[in-house]
């Protein structure tokens, strides 16, 4: 297959060579460093204390002198103490659930909603949409950034909306089928809700033959499962609330790692611990810098989640920006019981390569006084046993959790974003 096979919404940003980005990123964070300084204290102190001349810094070769920013920046700041506009030039904002703690703000100027649309549109021409093509929207519209992400990106890629938002699976069907949904877009667990459904009813979505998935981790089996459930492309999104949203990157057709834009963002991986710069290929944090934002640019943001750079080797399909591997986790999620270290998605990942087991499961931490034990309960078709499951994950985990198996449809749903790890503590 050609580069000439696949499509494009801004060929020239996509297709800049190595030498043209380099530059690009020089210039760009020059001036997002000397603007932040310049129109907000917060971000003059930061740099002024990490030693940085905001008017003589020396661009991407002096960007490991910039300080980190965390999701505690943001919420100390709540709720638009980081700006870098007049308040009268925003015009929309988004936040996190704050479900920790205070919520994460992020505010768009007009100029921030194009960008998030054009990266967006990016998103879905690259998996194969095309004008006129139906796309249905299915995470909420409201605070959380998901559904308008995905509406402001399908409008600038001239897609026919279906702005359906969150739960209610049976009219979700029925509009598919009635409308004739060509791309789907969903957090990667209500997927699996719809496949459910979808059985129960005994139906199908002919139309259906992109979808885009994001909001969770999203493993390599379950990926699997919702291509082979559904009969479709499976494309894996990345972005969140700090960087300004989702569609900062996705796979391509060809599904050798998340295309990262990076005319509009810089990504380094570093070592939680040390802070300092990983090399290509090694799992560490991902940081994420933006550079063409106005409201509220991130400067080096840890972003928490648990990564690495596969290549910034021209790809197949003729895209040039660096990619990363599907995000492994959570630095935070990680896990220790019995003192080994796992986290969650190697779980669903050794659950989803036994054949008959349902991509629907409940992880338990039971402490008692201090000592932790982990219950895993599965649901399983006929012929699947717990011994079958205990004995999978003891290979990957190196211990034998608790747990049962279940079947179908009898352990709790969620119609968003799936909670699988609960936690219990015993008197």
């Amino acid at each position: 297959m050609s580069t000439t096979d696949f499509r494009f919404f801004d060929r020239t940003a996509e297709t800049l060579s190595r030498t043209e980005l380099t530059a690009l990123q020089d210039r760009l964070l020059k001036s997002v460093v000397r603007r932040t300084a310049l129109s907000n204290s917060w971000f003059a102190d930061r740099y002024r204390e990490a030693g940085v001349n905001p008017a003589k810094f020396g661009g991407l070769d002096s960007l490991e002198k910039l300080p980190f920013m965390s999701k505690k920046d943001f919420r100390e700041g709540y709720p638009l103490a980081l700006s870098c506009v007049d308040r009268k030039s925003i015009v929309e904002m988004h936040m996190s659930s704050g479900s920790t703690g205070t919520p994460v703000v992020m505010p768009y100027t007009e100029h921030d909603l194009a960008l998030w649309a054009g990266c967006m549109a990016r998103c879905y021409v690259m998996a194969g949409a095309v004008r006129g093509d139906v796309c249905q929207i299915t995470p909420g519209f409201g605070l959380f950034n998901g559904g308008f992400g995905c509406y402001h990106g399908a409008r600038a890629a001239g897609l026919f909306t279906l702005p359906c938002g969150a739960g209610n699976t049976a009219r979700q069907i029925r509009l598919a089928q009635d409308f004739g949904t060509r791309v789907l877009v969903a957090v990667v667990s209500y997927s699996v809700r719809i496949m459910e459904v979808l059985a129960e009813q005994k139906a199908t979505l002919p139309s259906l033959e992109i979808g885009i998935f994001g909001a969770e981790v999203f493993s390599d089996q379950m990926k699997q499962r919702i291509r082979s459930g559904l009969g479709i492309d499976v494309f894996d999104i990345y972005g969140m609330t700090e960087t300004g949203g989702i569609g900062i990157g996705m796979d391509c057709p060809l599904h050798n790692g998340i295309h990262i834009w990076e005319d509009q963002y810089i990504v380094e991986v570093i070592d939680p611990e040390t802070g300092k710069n990983l090399p290509d290929g090694q799992f560490g944090e991902i940081v994420i810098t933006s550079l063409c934002r106005e409201a509220l640019p991130v400067i080096r943001f840890r972003t928490g989640d648990r990564g690495r750079i596969l290549s910034r080797e021209v790809c197949g399909c003729g895209r040039t920006g660096l990619r990363l591997d599907t995000i492994s986790g959570r630095l935070d999620d990680m896990l220790i019981i019995s003192g080994v270290n796992f986290f969650p998605s190697q779980v669903e990942q050794a659950l989803l390569k036994i054949p008959g087991v349902l991509p629907n499961y409940r992880m338990t931490i039971e402490d008692n006084h201090g000592i932790k034990h982990l219950r895993v309960d599965v649901e399983v078709e006929e012929g699947v046993t717990g011994y079958m499951i205990e004995k999978q994950l003891k290979e990957v985990l190196g211990f034998s959790p608790a747990g049962d198996v279940h079947k179908p449809g009898t352990l709790p749903r969620q119609e968003g974003k799936a909670k699988r790890v609960f936690f219990e503590t015993k008197d």
